[in-house]
């Protein structure tokens, strides 16, 4: 693994290992909800709000994880399929994240609006146009795409290869559950894969400075604090 690579041995890593354990924290804080469709959803919210939130956040923390985890991945496939299946699957990410602040304001429509009145917006609205209509085959094609570039350039086993290809089985789209076993089958799927790599390009090349760390751990709460400034 080429250590001085964008973004970093570091970050590829942390990537790797967490990115997929984030995704399955958020999709068990759900699974119970009783239906993968916007109402039920919506209607979750209205019960145990801060249930919901803490769940579409950790899910949201994996995709934004996903990226320097697919980044890893590719860069041990080289040029050709590997990259191809990177490029379509940050493509599936940004329009994940997009999906998942499309559920963050509906949500909320929940707290001014009322119940059924969210619900009656959101199912008026569903199926408004938007350009990342267009990502919807990034988001389940891309983790294909780069398990066969894997799969070629025999970046990992064969088994490895057909664990990341079951990414492409996560639910899209707004206001999506995970009670269906598909999505358990799908997370499962990128934690076999790409776990192990992560444990590895960890372990690979020299610690980082304390300093280093001292700062990322700070970097992160100030950031939430910036944030909630406006």
């Amino acid at each position: 693994m080429n250590t001085t690579s964008v973004p970093g041995r570091w970050v590829e890593g942390v990537g790797l290992l967490l990115g997929p354990l984030f995704l399955l924290a958020g999709v068990l804080t759900r699974v119970d909800v009783g239906g993968d469709f916007f109402p039920y959803q919506l209607a979750a919210y209205a019960r145990e709000p801060e249930r919901m939130v803490v769940s579409y956040s950790l899910f949201a923390v994996g995709v934004v994880l996903l990226w320097p985890a697919a980044t890893a991945v590719a860069r041990l496939c080289g040029p050709g399929w590997g990259r191809w299946g990177l490029t379509l699957v940050v493509l599936g990410l940004f329009g994940r994240a997009f999906h998942l602040g499309v559920s963050h304001l509906a949500f909320h429509l929940v707290d001014v609006l009322g119940l059924a009145q969210a619900t009656k917006v959101v199912e008026s609205t569903y199926g408004a146009f938007h350009v990342f209509k267009a990502v919807n085959v990034a988001i389940m094609g891309g983790w294909l795409v780069l398990a066969i570039g894997a799969f070629r350039a025999k970046a990992l086993p064969v088994w490895r290869c057909a664990a990341l290809a079951l990414g492409l089985g996560l639910p899209l789209g707004v206001l999506k559950g995970s009670s269906d076993p598909i999505s358990f089958v799908a997370v499962a799927g990128l934690i076999v894969a790409m776990a192990p790599l992560g444990i590895r390009v960890l372990r690979e090349g020299p610690a980082p400075r304390w300093w280093a760390v001292g700062l990322v751990v700070a970097f992160i709460p100030a950031a939430f604090w910036l944030g909630l400034q406006g």
